[in-house]
């Protein structure tokens, strides 16, 4: 296993770099984010910890830049913070899972190597299309007939695993665990909140439903 810490907290740097070490992974580390973005854009690795609170760039910031940029390399946050919204922030700047400081070292392995073994989209099909929307998932460019969409790194997910499964109920839960990474329920409306947010920009200045609310079940997209 390869990953990559961007931690400016020396000591907990070093708990990680050290931990990871032992237990047979190769580690890079960066105490800064910009120091770390030219590396992470260029060089294969498996897995990236990223810390929140960095000196010049914060993490949700330089994890929403690398997966503007493309980089789909899994990546779990650190975060001194534990409110919802503090986390759901890094979620959906791209981030596939985190972990609430102060952590156990177990722990924060048991998480990397769960998402190591998260399967990939169900299709290698860089494009996606549906009656008059195209999804370019090499480009992550979403256009809707001649209108390109401006969507933002967690959008384009939902969008693109709806894309994989049309003409089927995709429900709440498969969209926590897919797209947000949950192996749990955090009791929120954060699907209900972004699939409203993504409707506003794949439907409603259309005039012409794709995604539809199935009450009580999911969603689904189909042509119409």
């Amino acid at each position: 296993m390869k990953v990559v810490i961007v931690e400016d907290d020396d000591e907990t740097g070093q708990f990680v770099e050290r931990g990871l070490r032992e237990a047979g992974a190769m580690v890079t580390r960066f105490s800064d984010a910009r120091s770390a973005l030219p590396h992470l854009a260029s060089t294969d690795c498996d897995v990236i910890v990223f810390d929140r609170m960095l000196p010049g760039m914060d993490g949700v910031q330089a994890v929403r830049l690398l997966r503007g940029s493309g980089v789909q390399t899994p990546i779990l946050m650190l975060t001194a913070m534990s409110g919802i919204d503090d986390r759901v922030d890094g979620l959906e700047a791209g981030a596939d899972d985190y972990l609430v400081k102060p952590f156990a070292f177990s722990e924060l392995h048991a998480r990397l190597k769960s998402l190591l073994r998260r399967p990939p989209m169900a299709t290698d099909a860089s494009e996606l299309r549906l009656a008059d929307l195209h999804l370019d998932r090499l480009r992550h460019r979403a256009q809707r007939g001649d209108t390109v969409l401006d969507l933002s790194p967690l959008e384009f997910r939902l969008l693109e695993f709806l894309m994989l499964n049309p003409d089927q109920v995709v429900t709440r839960t498969m969209l926590l665990e897919k797209v947000w990474g949950y192996s749990f329920d955090p009791k929120t409306s954060i699907v209900q909140t972004h699939m409203s947010r993504l409707r506003a920009k794949v439907d409603k200045p259309f005039g012409q439903d794709l995604i539809t609310t199935v009450r009580g079940a999911g969603y689904v997209i189909a042509e119409p």
